[in-house]
C-alpha cells in the first residue's frame, strides 16, 4: 500500500473539525520540541496522519496553523497571568515585572511564535484568521492589563504599555537568551564572547521593573501639572 493510499479523507463536519484539530496538535508538538522555525507544512501532515496535499482543505498555509497556536497561548498566558496577579492586594513595578515573566518563562513556545506572528504568521494568513488572532489578542491583554490596573495606581492607559512592552521584549530576549547550538558551543568554548549572552527570566525582569518604575514617575509627574494647571 502506498504513503498516499493510507491517509484517510475527512468527509463529515465532525471529522473534518477532528482533522484540523489533530493538524494543531501535530504542529504544537513539533514547534515545542524543534522549534517555530524547523516547523514545515509536510511534517505537520506527517505527524498528524495527514497527506500534505490535503492540509490546505482546513488550513491555507503553516504559517496559518502556528497562528492559531498563538492565539491559544496569548489566551493560556493570559489567564495564568490573571490569575497570579489577583493573589496580590497591592502591585509593585517588581511584582508586575516578576510576575510577567515567570508566565511567560514558563511558555517557551508562546516565546518562540511571539518572535514569528509579525514577521511571518501574519502575512501569510488569512484575513479570517488574522481577525481571530487579533481579537483574541486584544482580549488578553485587556484582560492582563484590567488585572495591573486593579492592583495599582497606574491609570489604565500606562498598565496597558507596560503589560505591551513587556510582550514585545520577551520576544528578542527569548531567542536571545536559547541560542542555536553552534552559538552555544561558542560560548563554551571561547568564554569571553559569553558576556553578551542573555538570561531571558533576569534581564526581562529588569527591564519590566524599571519601566514600570519610570512609568509611574511620568504618570505622577503629569498628574501633578494637571493639578497644578
Amino acid at each position: 500500500m502506498s504513503t498516499a493510499s493510507a491517509f484517510q479523507r475527512a468527509y463529515s463536519a465532525e471529522h473534518k473539525a477532528q482533522r484540523a484539530h489533530d493538524l494543531a496538535v501535530a504542529a504544537r508538538a513539533l514547534a515545542a520540541q524543534d522549534g517555530v522555525r524547523a516547523v514545515t507544512l509536510t511534517s505537520i501532515a506527517q505527524h498528524a496522519g495527514v497527506h500534505v496535499s490535503a492540509v490546505r482543505r482546513y488550513y491555507s498555509s503553516r504559517e496559518e496553523i502556528l497562528l492559531l497556536l498563538a492565539q491559544e497561548s496569548y489566551e493560556d498566558w493570559s489567564e495564568a497571568t490573571v490569575a497570579r496577579l489577583a493573589r496580590y492586594e497591592s502591585l509593585t513595578p517588581a511584582d508586575i515585572a516578576r510576575t510577567l515573566t515567570e508566565a511567560l518563562g514558563e511558555r517557551p513556545l508562546f516565546c518562540d511564535l511571539l518572535t514569528h506572528v509579525t514577521l511571518s504568521l501574519e502575512h501569510e494568513s488569512s484575513y479570517e484568521s488574522v481577525r481571530d488572532f487579533k481579537a483574541a489578542v486584544s482580549r488578553s491583554v485587556n484582560a492582563v492589563t484590567d488585572a495591573v490596573t486593579a492592583g495599582t495606581d497606574l491609570d489604565r492607559t500606562t498598565a496597558e504599555v507596560l503589560v505591551i512592552a513587556a510582550l514585545a521584549l520577551a520576544a528578542p530576549l527569548w531567542q536571545a537568551g536559547h541560542p542555536a547550538e553552534n552559538v552555544q558551543r561558542l560560548y563554551r568554548e571561547e568564554p569571553e564572547l559569553a558576556h553578551v549572552a542573555i538570561d531571558f527570566d533576569h534581564t526581562l525582569t529588569r527591564l519590566v521593573t524599571a519601566l514600570g518604575d519610570g512609568l509611574i514617575r511620568e504618570q505622577s509627574a503629569r498628574e501633578g501639572a494637571q493639578q497644578q494647571a
